[in-house]
């Protein structure tokens, strides 16, 4: 058990400097229209854009992520986390005195934000923005039948998986432990659990998920997987039984992590990545100093489940040359 102590909770302009949320990441891929089948049958709504189309979840309003048109392969194009208006000068001067290089927006994104580079030169934004990082912990629900009644619908009237939110994500990166250092030192997030050097999860002090970001090993940058809540264990199974059915079966589940805890099943989209069915995760609340531990591999990374596959952790952004 994860040893935890208490904290004060600072406020906006005063006390912890970090980042609140994960805002949104931006992809480009190859066809679009293969994208867009992915994601629609992940559940997600699909807004169109200028340059290619959001993804949102039913209910909020926001855009969880970015696609747009590129070469061959998947790319991850660039990452943006919320900040407090209270904080954006103080961000400005601790981005800078930490020798990070104020940048312009790419091209078609128009923002008042904070751009630059971080450790492994992936493109990112702080901008001002409410939290959308939960301020609570999301239950997982199972509803058990009573005595004499059927518990489960029939499966052509199970309704359709339509996740709540975006939970988190998790990038390649050349060196776990540079980036731990980065994203602590620079964008203030905390250090939840790590297995040393091999992979690394992060969350907001202001209050949020085990990990609104974790990065594992590899030879270049790259992102392995987005992760979508939902709340029940029943919709983490349904959901990978909704995207079997329209032709989207490869991937690994279900089971649960060790680090997190959460029930899970990631689904492989076509450029070989992952979407992820996630419910009941950990929780660190904005008054608890959450005490980081390293651990075993073999302990660490899900408690039961199937073996994953063997290109489980393949970076196949890898062999595309980054512009």
């Amino acid at each position: 058990m994860t040893a935890i102590r208490t904290r004060a909770a600072s406020k906006p302009g005063e006390g912890h400097l970090g980042v609140h949320s994960l805002n949104h990441f931006v992809i480009s891929v190859p066809d679009l229209h293969e994208a867009e089948r992915f994601h629609t049958a992940f559940g997600l709504e699909v807004a169109n854009r200028s340059q290619g189309y959001a993804v949102r979840t039913e209910g909020y309003d926001t855009d969880w992520g970015y696609f747009v048109e590129g070469s061959h392969n998947k790319q991850l194009q660039h990452l943006s986390f919320g900040i407090f208006e209270a904080d954006l000068e103080r961000f400005k001067r601790h981005v800078e005195a930490n020798g990070c290089t104020l940048l312009q927006p790419p091209p078609g994104f128009h923002s008042n934000g904070l751009w630059f580079r971080d450790h492994d030169g992936n493109l990112l934004e702080l901008t001002v923005s409410r939290k959308t990082s939960p301020d609570f912990k999301s239950h997982g629900i199972h509803q058990s039948s009573a005595p004499g009644n059927a518990g489960a619908p029939l499966r052509s009237k199970a309704a359709r998986v339509r996740p709540t939110r975006l939970a988190h994500i998790l990038v390649f990166t050349r060196d776990v432990m540079k980036a731990v250092d980065f994203y602590t030192r620079v964008l203030g997030l905390g250090l939840s659990d790590q297995v040393s050097g091999e992979i690394a999860f992060l969350h907001g002090k202001h209050g949020s998920d085990h990990h609104l970001i974790a990065f594992v090993k590899s030879d270049a940058p790259g992102l392995h997987h987005t992760s979508w809540d939902v709340p029940s264990l029943d919709q983490v199974g349904l959901g990978a039984m909704q995207m079997a059915d329209r032709g989207f079966e490869k991937g690994w589940g279900m089971g649960r992590h060790v680090l997190g805890s959460n029930f899970f099943h990631y689904v492989r989209d076509p450029w070989g990545s992952y979407a992820e069915y996630s419910c009941d995760i950990d929780y660190v609340p904005a008054d608890v100093a959450w005490q980081a531990q390293d651990h075993d591999p073999e302990d660490s990374f899900y408690i039961w489940g199937p073996t994953p596959p063997d290109d489980f952790t393949i970076n196949y952004e890898a062999r595309e040359p980054r512009r």
